[in-house]
Order: structure tokens, then sequence, then C-alpha cells
């Protein structure tokens, strides 16, 4: 007899799934297959609904929805909201504003918000049962959705499902991880759409009120804490956690989101404190090991908090100085040389930028090494005061009118490169490598440039908005001019195709196009002539010199570490925080010598706290080397009063490489007043006046 022929292999095939996106292997002949990781139905093509399963289907509006609720016995409600909430056809067509047959565009996905929410009201009303089987409905429907999302006429029961309120209920624990899951599959979902959807969803989001906005970010970073505090050992294991890489794509949606909208959320709304308690450099290694491939935070820097970012430039700064540190050590055990483990510059306090600049730019100066200042002639050990000196006096000068280098704007209080400056590009270079040392070596400088500045360092393009913060006037001027509509334009503005600046007290016209001179700005080409104005504001006329301003940035700071920074976090690392208060500073000062309770130190904080705003800033600047506060805020700043023995006339003294103030204990708040003051205005430096 002869042996049975095998069977014939199964012919397979791969495909992602429509929830958490992984890459799966199912039999080609098969037309839906389940994830064996988020265990979605996945249907590849549509699937017929029989109308006898779900009888009670329709679609749904507030109006209906009221009516059920007034007319009809409870339990068919119930079955009417949960046959609704079952079937994709029926939830995806409720609540539209559309006509029939039409499809969402754009500018508008098709949904009226007010009368969804009006209608989740009523539900919230009914009784916890038909809640209850409205949520398994969703649930259901999540799990298996019954056809692939290739449309913006799919994905409306996505959105009308995340205004859903009672995702937000925070009840007993079955529930709240119950909705938690239903959440993840919302994010599973929307994350896994194509290109073109995700084009769509930005421009809805985009166009959401700022209300509704704001509570979906917030929704996706609760869900992001929950289920990295709760799940156990997600604190490790998130890297391969689809729920949390799919809530960082929805949160990547909301982000680009906000880019376009008019009335922005500012950055730190988007961070999660939780991801500061991950292990961010792991993070940060994994990042750069696998650019393309594990999920990491540091790809959506946008959750990562200031903070968090800072930790790991720190560390990455701080292993780059360790690694320079030990081969300045080897090269002098070993071979013999000499060779210094710091960066120590050797100053001049009369030729302070000509010996910084011939420092700074020697080709045998390593940057990345820890920055140590000795000024000439002069006794003190570097322990972080002196160059915080260094910065101060050093940005003083640059940065001072009459040097030639900057502009300043009245109205705005900023400073700009002056185009007049073409003779000074290496002293550009030089300001570059300040503000990098600055970050490098975790030094606030007193430096008043424009968000536009911080756009260009990092190679973000700038525009008119942009012109709005560093010259507020012009700004306005040339809002006016596109905003007039009438013919008699050229007469009222008289302005031509030409940019002016200031050199030497003179003023210098540059033609923004040949022949400029004697071209009049029209209605027909006002948005040109701004255009051009602008670009040549910020761009052309300072090309130059921001190009070495930019050489000498990346010359210390370039790295992977600086692009996980939006331009106005690189602005608050370099110039600080303006806001002290003195309540906050208090709470966080350590003593030495002293109690908080002591007579001395009570007075010194009633005496700082009646203070004006100038004075404050002079007693932070007196004790710690400069008015500013860390960007990470007050409440993570060192400070520290120490006890200087009995009453005595010595004036108080600053340690400000600690950030401490060593106060006598004076015999009364007025003695300590009056020493205080004298210390504060009669110092510099290291030095008195």
């Amino acid at each position: 007899m002869a042996a049975a022929a095998p069977p014939a292999a199964v012919p397979m095939t791969t495909g992602a799934c429509l929830c958490c996106d992984n890459l799966l292997r199912f039999p080609s002949t098969v037309t839906c297959f389940r994830c064996t990781v988020c265990e979605t139905v996945n249907d590849l093509n549509p699937v017929a609904t029989n109308q006898n399963t779900y009888p009670r289907a329709e679609v749904l509006s507030h109006h209906r929805i009221k009516l059920l609720a007034a007319t009809v016995e409870p339990e068919v409600f119930e079955k009417i909201i949960q046959d609704s909430f079952t079937l994709h056809r029926t939830l995806n067509a409720s609540f539209s504003t559309l006509d029939q047959d039409a499809s969402p565009t754009l500018d508008n996905c098709g949904i009226d918000f007010n009368d969804l929410h009006s209608s989740y009201s009523i539900i919230e009303q009914a009784p916890p049962k038909l809640i209850g089987s409205m949520m398994l409905a969703i649930d259901k429907l999540l799990r298996r959705p019954g056809r692939r999302l290739t449309k913006p006429d799919d994905i409306r029961f996505l959105l009308i499902i995340l205004e859903n309120p009672v995702l937000q209920y925070r009840q007993t624990p079955i529930e709240i991880k119950f909705h938690h899951e239903v959440l993840a599959r919302v994010f599973g979902l929307l994350s896994s759409l194509n290109n073109e959807l995700h084009h769509f969803l930005v421009n809805w989001f985009a166009t959401m009120r700022m209300e509704l906005f704001h509570k979906r970010v917030d929704l996706v970073n609760a869900f992001i804490t929950y289920r990295i505090s709760q799940k156990d050992g997600m604190f490790e294991r998130y890297m391969v956690d689809w729920g949390v890489k799919s809530a960082a794509r929805v949160m990547a949606l909301l982000f680009a989101a906000n880019a376009q909208r008019t009335d922005k959320l500012i950055i730190s709304s988007f961070y999660n404190t939780i991801i500061d308690y991950v292990d961010l450099i792991k993070d940060y290694t994994k990042w750069q090991e696998e650019r393309s491939g594990a999920f990491s935070f540091c790809q959506y820097p946008f959750l990562v908090s200031l903070g968090g970012k800072m930790q790991i430039m720190e560390t990455d700064a701080k292993k780059q100085m360790t690694e320079r540190f030990k081969e300045a050590f080897f090269r002098t055990a070993i071979q013999g040389l000499m060779t210094d483990p710091f960066l120590t510059l050797h100053i001049r306090r009369q030729f302070l930028i000509a010996d910084s600049l011939d420092q700074l730019q020697s080709r045998n100066i390593d940057l990345k090494k820890k920055l140590r200042i000795e000024f000439v002639g002069e006794a003190g050990v570097d322990a972080g005061g002196l160059t915080k000196e260094w910065f101060l006096l050093l940005v003083r000068h640059l940065f001072d009118s009459q040097y030639g280098m900057f502009s300043f704007d009245e109205d705005s209080q900023l400073c700009w490169i002056n185009p007049a400056s073409f003779e000074n590009v290496e002293e550009f270079r030089l300001v570059g490598i300040v503000i990098g040392l600055a970050i490098y070596n975790s030094t606030i400088l007193d430096v008043q440039f424009p968000p536009a500045c911080y756009k260009k360092l990092l190679g973000l393009s700038v525009g008119l908005e942009d012109l709005k913060a560093l010259h507020p006037q012009l700004h306005r001027g040339l809002e006016q001019l596109l905003d007039y509509d009438q013919d008699d334009l050229e007469s009222v503005f008289c302005r031509d195709f030409v940019a002016e600046y200031e050199a030497f007290g003179e003023k210098v016209k540059v033609p923004l196009v040949p022949g400029g001179d004697r071209i009049p700005v029209t209605r027909q080409n006002r948005f040109d002539f701004v255009e051009r104005l602008v670009n040549w504001m910020l761009v052309e006329s300072v090309e130059k010199q921001f190009e070495a301003f930019r050489e000498g940035f990346y010359h210390v700071c370039g790295g992977n570490a600086l692009s996980l920074f939006r331009p106005e976090e690189i602005e608050m690392i370099v110039q600080g925080g303006t806001e002290l208060d003195v309540m906050i500073l208090e709470s966080v000062t350590e003593y030495d010598g002293f109690h908080a309770d002591d007579d001395t130190v009570r007075d010194f904080w009633s005496i700082f706290s009646d203070y004006s705003s100038e004075m404050k800033r002079k007693l932070l600047m007196f004790i710690t080397g400069t008015d500013r506060i860390p960007a990470t805020g007050i409440q993570n700043m060192v400070f520290k009063i120490s006890c200087l023995g009995e009453d005595s006339e010595l004036l108080p003294i600053a340690h400000t490489c600690f950030n401490q103030i060593c106060i006598p204990k004076y015999s009364s708040k007025h003695k300590l007043e009056a020493k205080l003051y004298a210390a504060i205005n009669w110092s510099s430096g290291f030095h008195f006046k």
C-alpha cells in the first residue's frame, strides 16, 4: 500500500496589526487573524454586519438620545446604546455635521462636539448598568473594528470614543484598569494609522477648541503615568510595551497639531514627570545605539521634562569630561607629558576679551574639559565662583552696545547681531563658544537673545512671527501693511523694496531686490516685500556673523543630546528664569551653624522679602554670581546660609561657588540690614570696589 502524500504546506504571509502595529505571520488564505500581542482581531476585508445581530443599532445624535432617555424604557434605551456603540457603521456616522454621502476634510472631521458632549452628559445620568453596557460595547468594537482603517471616513468613531468622559473616571480598581485598557486600544488604533490619516488627525486636533485639546494632552499623559507606575516592572520594560509606544505616538500627533495652532500650549504641558523616574541615561544610550530600532522616550523628547533632558546632557558632558581627564592623567603618568586635566584659562582683567579669544581659539585646547578660570595676579581657587565671574564679565563686555557686535531694541530689551559688525566674525565665534561652555558647565548667562536666535541655532526656519519678540513695533507696522487693503497703500505707507540699518551713526540702505530703491511697495507686492524684509533682517544681513556664532556653539555642544531640546528650552537653560519666589527659596535653603527659627535667619528672610525686585536680584547676584534662577525652577536650586560667628562688624561673605552666604549673629535686624546693603553694593567679584 502506497504511503499517503504529506499535506501541502499552507502558504504564509505577513501583516501589521492595526492596533499595536506588530508584524505577524498568518496563512494567506484567511480573511482575518488575531494578534498574539494585543489580541485584536484584524479583518482583512470589511465584515458585513447582519442587522438581526444588533437590531437596535442606529445613528445617534443629541436630539435622538434626549428623546430616548425621556420616552423609552431604561432596558430599551440601554439596548439601543449598546448596539449602536458596538457597530462601526452606526457609531462612525453618529453626531455628524456632514451632509449625506459627504466625507470629512482636512479642516472638518464632521463631528459635532457640542452635540457629542451633550449626549454623553445624558448618558452619564443614566443607570450604571447602561454605562457599563456602553463601555463593554466600545471594548468589543475596539477589539474587532471589522475593517482596515484606511480612509478619513473610517476613523471618526475613534474620536467619538476619545471624548467619552467615562474613560477619565477614577472609581473602583477594576473599572480603572478596564478603562485604561480601552484607552490603550484607542491609542493603538490611532497610532497605527497610515501617514495620510495622521495628517488628517493633526489638522483636526489643530482646529479643536483649546479646552478640548488640552484635555486630550492631559489624557494621554495620565495614561502613560498610570501604565508605567501601576503595571509591574514597567519602569524597566516600557521599551517593549505596545501601549506606551502607542500613547507616545498619539502625543506626537498632538504635539505636531500644537505647532499649527495659533493658541499654543507651552511645551511643559507635554512633559510627563513619571518619565523622570525611568533610567533616562539608559534610554538615551539605547536611542543612540538604535536610532530606528527599539522604542525610547528620547524618540519623543517633548515628553521628557527639561530637568530630565538636562540630566541627560549633563551626564553626557560629565562622561566626556571624565574621559578627557583620564586621557590627560595617563598622558602625564605614562608618557611623562604634562597635561592639564582641566580647561584652564589664564585671564588678565584688562585684556578680558583678547585673552579669552586667544586661548579658546587655540588648536591645542580641548573645550570638552571642565572649565577652570585663573585671574592673573589674583589669589583664588576656582570651585565654580571664578568661572561664574568670568562668564559674567565676558558677557557684559561682548554685549556692550559700545563694542558694536550687537544692537538693542528699546521696546523688547532684546539684542540682535549688528549687521555693521563685519570685522568681528571671530568674536562671534567666541560668543558661540561662551554660550556652549555655559550650557556644558551648567552656568546661567545674562544674555537677552530673541527666540529666533535659538530656533536658528537648532536649524529651524524663522519668519514674520519671530520678528514680533525682537522688534514689536516693526512687527506691528508690517502687520498693518499686510492688513491694509485699500488702493492708496503706496501713498499711505511710502515704502520701497529697501531695508535699513545704522552703521556708526549713519543710515545704510540695502535694496532687497536689484533696483529695490525704485520699486514701491503696492497691494500686489506687499507680501513679497514683507517676506524679503524679514528674511534680510533675521538671515541675510547677519549670515556670516551667525554662522561663526553657530560654529562656535556646536564646537562645544554639538552632539545627539542637543537634538532633544526645543529652542525655548535652550533659551531657558542659557538665560535661566527671572521669577524669584523668596518663600520657595527659603523652603529649600540649608543651614550651617544656624537653625531656621534663629532670629538672624528670620531677620534675613524678612529683609529679603521686603526688598524691591532690583534689590532682590542684586542680593541673588551677590550670593550666587547670577541674578537668574535655574531653568528647572527655584525649587531645584542649592542655597545655603552659614553662621560666621557671634556679633561683629564684619560684613556678610558670599561663596558664589556654593551659592552660600555667611552671616555673623548680628545684634539686631537693623544692623543686619545695613551690613547686607553694604556687602551687596560695595562688592564686585572676588574683591571690593
